[in-house]
C-alpha cells in the first residue's frame, strides 16, 4: 500500500491488543506457508519467513507451533484471495486475504465499500498494472556501514535502501524485486540479521495525494476492511 497508511497502521497497532488483533493473521500466515511448502522450517523458506515475522512481533512459540500443526488438520482449510476496489477520488486499494470462507470474506469485503460513498469493488486484475510487485525487509539499523551492507545485499537482489524511525527508533528498509524475496532472505539468514519483517508488496506506481479531510474518510474505510480477519494485507496507491 501507500507506505504512509502502513506506517500510521504500525503505530496504531502498538496500542492494541495483539493477541486479538495481530495474532490470528500471523498464524494463518504460518498455516498457509507450511500447507504449500511442508511443515520443516528448513525445508520451506516461506514458513521460515512467516515464523520470524511472528516472532518480531512477540506470538508466543506455542501459538506457532500450534500453527503449523493445523496445517496438517483435515478440516483445515484456508483459501488465498484478492480483492481489489476503488473509491471517488481515485484511491485504488489492493486486498490480500486468508479464509476458510471466501463467500463469507466477499460479503464481508462488499460491506465495506458498500458503507463508503463512491466505493466500490473492482474485478480482479483491474489494478496489477497500478502496482509494482516488490520484496521488502525491515530491520534494526545496524552498527556497520550500511554503504557496506547495501554492496552485499546487491548481490542478493537489494535495488533499494532506506532508513526510516518509529517509536521504537531507526530500522532500515529494503526493498528487491519480488522474484528476488527467496534470494534476499537468505542474504539477511546469512549475513546473521534478525528481521522486523519480511513481505511481498505491492507498490503504487502513480501515488496520489488527498487533503486531510480525505485521508480521514479513507481511513474509515482502510480500517474497516483491516481489521476483518480475513484480510492479510492492504495496499494503496496513496503518496507517503
Amino acid at each position: 500500500m501507500g507506505r504512509a497508511f502502513e506506517y500510521r497502521r504500525a503505530a496504531k497497532e502498538k496500542r492494541w491488543d495483539k493477541m486479538s488483533k495481530v495474532f490470528p493473521k500471523l498464524a494463518k500466515a504460518i498455516t498457509l506457508a507450511a500447507k504449500t511448502g511442508g511443515e520443516d522450517p528448513s525445508m520451506n523458506a516461506r514458513l521460515r519467513t512467516a515464523i520470524a515475522n511472528a516472532k518480531a512481533q512477540n506470538m508466543p512459540k506455542d501459538n506457532i507451533d500450534a500453527a503449523i500443526k493445523r496445517a496438517s488438520g483435515k478440516d483445515e482449510q484456508l483459501y488465498e484471495m484478492t480483492y481489489e476496489g476503488k473509491t471517488a477520488n481515485g484511491v485504488l486499494i489492493f486486498i490480500e486475504c486468508a479464509t476458510d470462507n471466501p463467500t463469507r470474506t466477499i460479503a464481508n469485503i462488499k460491506s465495506y465499500f458498500n458503507k463508503t460513498p463512491g466505493a466500490q469493488i473492482v474485478p480482479n486484475g483491474s489494478l496489477n498494472f497500478m502496482f509494482e510487485r516488490k520484496s521488502v525487509f525491515a530491520f534494526e539499523k545496524p552498527q556497520q556501514d550500511l554503504g557496506e551492507l547495501e554492496l552485499t545485499l546487491i548481490d542478493y537482489g537489494l535495488q533499494e535502501i532506506e532508513v526510516r524511525s518509529d517509536d521504537d527508533g531507526e530500522f532500515v528498509v529494503v526493498y528487491g524485486d519480488y522474484k528476488d524475496f527467496g534470494s534476499l532472505n537468505e542474504g539477511f539468514e546469512s549475513l546473521g540479521i534478525p528481521l522486523r519483517k519480511a513481505t511481498l508488496q505491492r507498490i503504487p506506481t502513480n501515488p496520489i495525494t488527498l487533503d486531510e479531510a480525505q485521508i480521514m474518510e479513507l481511513e474509515k474505510l482502510l480500517e474497516r476492511i483491516q481489521d476483518d480477519d480475513d484480510v492479510q494485507a492492504l495496499y494503496t496507491n496513496l503518496k507517503d
